[in-house]
């Protein structure tokens, strides 16, 4: 499958400059069109060839957009449950555990990461009814969805990877089942979450009970609340590790991060990676949501 961090921060509130990154086998573009502005934090084509046979996808709270242009198929395997497997265009919820993915499957792709609740207005169904999942863009928005691929491909051959991402940002705003407005208490929500903010202090602030905050978050964000701040908390401590030289502290980590000690980190790593703190070893310091398996 595809790019399952999104960004290379992994981070869904990313907002890259007018061009974060170009070069012969990628193109990572903030969206043109002001009204998706609010709603992207990038998106992207790349293309790759890779020695591995299997990747760790990281899970990052936030969901993307996936077209596959090189086959006509996307899948990915959680590590406990079945496969799941769509066609080459499909929506990855906000995942909370940790998938097997095939590096085959990024040899073309066209990918979009959106900004927390930044998908709701594209889905006709609360976002937390693809948490966890791969959902076939045919099922989501029918003969447009199914067509896409075939769409994409032929903007990519009149005009290169450019005209490509131009046809997709079209297609989403025709494809907008709601205003493309994301709600400013669900979004201030997220932010708090992702800085570490306990979920009771959020739902003060907001003046909201905790009832309330749970069901925006699930219904906009795709997960609860507690859920949420947890991934992105895992989030934070990958960003620290890639930054860093040399081995990681893991107890000063632990301590920086929000977690109770060492123990708690390490025990969350694996909840959350499926591998332990010292067996991560990311594609790159800017692929940190994907983990070479095999040979």
């Amino acid at each position: 499958m595809a790019r399952t961090g999104g960004p290379a921060t992994g981070d869904p509130a990313a907002a890259p400059g007018a061009l974060a990154e170009e070069r012969p086998d990628a193109l990572t573009i903030r969206p043109a069109a002001p009204a998706l502005g609010p709603l992207i934090g990038a998106l992207g084509y790349v293309e790759g060839r890779f020695g591995h046979s299997a990747e760790l996808a990281l899970p990052t709270g936030g969901a993307q957009l996936l077209v596959n242009l090189d086959e006509d198929a996307l899948s990915s395997s959680p590590l406990r449950g079945a496969d799941r497997r769509t066609g080459g265009a499909a929506v990855q919820g906000p995942y909370s555990e940790p998938a097997l993915i095939d590096p085959a499957q990024q040899r073309a792709v066209v990918w979009v990461a959106f900004r927390p609740a930044g998908v709701h207005p594209f889905l006709p169904t609360p976002v937390s009814a693809v948490r966890d999942q791969l959902v076939g863009l045919d099922e989501l928005w029918g003969t447009d969805g199914a067509l896409l691929r075939e769409r994409l491909l032929a903007a990519r051959a009149a005009g290169g990877p450019e005209a490509c991402l131009r046809e997709l940002q079209r297609t989403l705003l025709r494809q907008a089942r709601r205003p493309l407005e994301p709600d400013p208490a669900i979004r201030h929500a997220a932010a708090l979450l992702d800085r570490g903010t306990p979920v009771g202090e959020v739902a003060d602030r907001l003046g909201w009970t905790s009832r309330r905050l749970s069901r925006g978050c699930a219904g906009q964000l795709g997960l609860p609340p507690k859920r949420y701040a947890r991934v992105r908390r895992f989030q934070r401590l990958l960003r620290r590790v890639n930054a860093g030289r040399g081995a990681p502290d893991w107890a000063a980590l632990a301590a920086d991060c929000g977690y109770h000690d060492q123990a708690h980190l390490i025990h969350e790593f694996r909840a959350l990676a499926g591998i332990t703190p010292g067996a991560y070893a990311p594609r790159s310091p800017l692929d940190a949501n994907h983990v070479p398996l095999g040979g």
